[in-house]
């Protein structure tokens, strides 16, 4: 089988139980940086040295079928640098290709900055998405932050220490200075740090320069409140571009949490001829 194994996102007690284990008794080891695996291994106390073999960025699309066939007959120790593979790191065409083979894949649960940022943010943590990193250039990374302003569920960011700044204006232009942000900094290491304010107000303490591994929490958008007026002409357009009015009202009362039945009768209102 394959099995995807967590390691620790910076502090080195967090490494578990069952990854020494699994590191203790692995034939083969597919790992984002070898020599970053080697180190683990030492720093573990494993004295274990199985065939180590580069899965990155640059090479794990070719790679996955010849690792899946290779899984059929031992099992395949799949490490990042930190944190979790396959999550915004190497591993899954890895795993889709091992889906698609019918070979197992398991994991080994641990550390996720992720997560970890999202739990000591303070923001609402009951519905959230993962963004992965911003686009490098400012005209994609605004495209993309438009798109999510009126995402209403928090927001999770990687991003690097030298855009953080830029990052953070744009949030500002695309989501709005007030929103609520959250800088997650070097999590589980000796300088964590974790700063919450406005967009405007990180992004100015963030021009200054920042260091580290970057995580970004960013507070969902408000609930709109909608009107009848408005509900009905959200109705309307649906009905225009072909929607039956039954369905064009249950889907605008679903989305706006106005009634179905005053969304319909109004509707309906609207298109009764007027008395002469």
């Amino acid at each position: 089988m394959i099995v995807l194994a967590a390691t620790p996102i910076g502090n080195l007690g967090d490494a578990s139980r069952r990854l020494v284990e699994a590191l203790t008794n692995a034939e083969v080891v597919a790992a984002e940086d070898t020599r970053t695996a080697i180190h683990l291994m030492r720093a573990l106390g494993v004295e274990n040295r199985p065939r180590l073999i580069a899965l990155h960025e640059h090479n794990e699309r070719e790679k996955a079928a010849e690792l899946v066939e290779l899984a059929r007959t031992a099992d395949l120790i799949v490490l990042t640098d930190a944190g979790m593979p396959a999550i915004s790191d190497p591993g899954f065409p890895l795993v889709e290709a091992a889906a698609a083979a019918g070979v197992t894949v398991t994991a080994i649960p641990g550390p996720s900055a992720v997560l970890t940022a999202l739990a000591v943010s303070g923001l609402p943590t009951d519905r959230f998405s993962f963004e992965g990193f911003l686009p490098r250039k400012q005209g994609d990374r605004l495209r993309v932050l438009g798109a999510l302003a009126d995402e209403r569920r928090t927001m999770v960011f990687f991003e690097s220490p030298h855009r953080l700044g830029d990052s953070l204006g744009d949030v500002v232009t695309a989501l709005g200075a007030d929103r609520r942000v959250v800088v997650c900094r070097e999590l589980t290491k000796l300088h964590e740090e974790v700063r919450r304010g406005s967009a405007s107000e990180l992004a100015a303490w963030a021009a200054e320069g920042v260091r580290g591994e970057i995580c970004v929490v960013v507070e969902g958008a408000p609930e709109r409140e909608f009107d009848l007026a408005a509900g009905l002409a959200q109705v309307q357009a649906l009905v225009a571009d072909g929607t039956r009015l039954k369905e064009a009202s249950t889907d605008v009362a679903a989305a706006t949490g106005l009634s179905r039945r005053d969304l319909y009768q109004a509707a309906l209102a609207a298109k009764a001829p007027r008395p002469s």
